[in-house]
């Protein structure tokens, strides 16, 4: 039985940042855009006309803004689920999208990768509660905190780096080395060493060494990654 596509619909006034996101999206296996608005009014239409999984909503737009957009999805009940991407970055605005029940908000700039966590994470949530029969509260915790009941009131549970890092190798410094794991927790999808050193705020070089320390004390999990050109070695917490 193959995977259901899901559809999604993008509202965003931006025609550069439509193409990105439309682009980065549709890389994502599982996902097809069918359907591209410039302003909230224009996107209700559409979403009456096409009727999508997914809306991906911006917040600054002409006519309608998504604050307002969203709402309106809301007070009419209309059968969709809304991700926000966008460059408002204030806690009123998020917190607003997320009362009205965004299931992400990622800020622009950003990166293909957390668009892809955003739309897997979404498909994973669509396939549980899609399936016939009671959810289970395991598959739920799997699903809200990437962890079973066990870790549930803590589901950033951190490697046994304490025991480790008085042994460290010269140069490596404990509180780094968590806080390298913690990103990793918080990111279960495989890392390049740039994107771990851009998320800590520390050198790529210093990230490598550390990363490599870790995969070498089975700490994180490296995983090769092919595409055009050289592969690139990418880390992963290791599951035990």
């Amino acid at each position: 039985m193959s995977e259901r596509l899901m559809k999604v619909l993008l509202i965003e006034d931006d025609p550069m940042v439509q193409e990105v996101n439309k682009q980065f999206v549709e890389r994502v296996r599982g996902f097809q855009v069918t359907g591209v608005a410039s302003t909230g009014l224009e996107g209700m239409e559409l979403l009456r006309k096409l009727e999508p999984d997914l809306v991906i909503l911006d917040i600054f737009m002409p006519l309608q803004d998504g604050l307002e957009t969203l709402t309106q999805i809301r007070r009419q009940q209309l059968s969709v689920d809304v991700m926000v991407i966008s460059a408002a970055n204030d806690q009123h605005t998020i917190g607003r999208m997320l009362q009205n029940g965004a299931v992400d908000y990622i800020i622009k700039p950003f990166k293909f990768e957390r668009v892809k966590q955003a739309l897997e994470q979404y498909r994973s949530m669509k396939g549980l509660l899609e399936k016939d029969g009671a959810v289970s509260q395991n598959e739920l915790d799997r699903l809200l905190f990437g962890s079973d009941a066990r870790n549930a009131s803590n589901p950033r549970v951190i490697p046994d780096t304490e025991a480790t890092a008085d042994q460290l190798p010269k140069g490596l410094q404990g509180i780094t080395l968590k806080q390298i794991t913690l990103f990793l927790l918080d990111n279960p999808h495989p890392l390049s060493a740039e994107e771990v050193a851009e998320g800590v705020g520390i050198a790529r070089v210093t990230a490598r060494r550390y990363l490599d320390y870790l995969e070498k004390s089975g700490k994180v999990r490296l995983d090769l990654q092919y595409g055009i050109g050289r592969p690139v070695n990418k880390y992963v917490i290791s599951q035990h």
